[in-house]
């Protein structure tokens, strides 16, 4: 089982709702990437591993969302994969052309996200 899936898994299993769960991990992958960020240059692997990391979680976040049988509305649910495409062609584009500001849009969506889903 992937990083991602098992900090999920690990999250999921304690006293928290899925929701907050949810929240927690795109926390954790926020701050990994605020951390490249604000260390930009010394920490050259870790940009790959924290992309890595934010693309495992919106992997299972958008799945999860998008299941015919999740009860969300329709417009949640294109509204999560319209996130979930910007946010990946955000990595993809920081990945070739790397520089740190790149990451700012990333760090907000997952911020936000997670301020939603935790009641915030």
């Amino acid at each position: 089982m992937s990083y991602a899936a098992n900090a999920y898994a690990k999250t999921s299993r304690s006293v928290l709702t899925p929701r907050e769960a949810e929240s927690a991990v795109l926390a954790k992958a926020a701050q990994r990437l605020q951390m490249v960020r604000d260390n930009w240059g010394s920490q050259s692997g870790e940009l790959v591993a924290a992309l890595n990391f934010n693309q495992k979680v919106w992997t299972i976040l958008v799945t999860a969302a998008t299941e015919p049988d999740n009860p969300l509305p329709a417009e949640v649910k294109q509204g999560v994969m319209n996130l979930a495409t910007f946010v990946f062609r955000r990595m993809i584009e920081t990945i070739a052309e790397p520089a740190p500001e790149k990451l700012t849009a990333i760090i907000t969506i997952n911020l936000n996200l997670a301020a939603g889903l935790s009641g915030r």
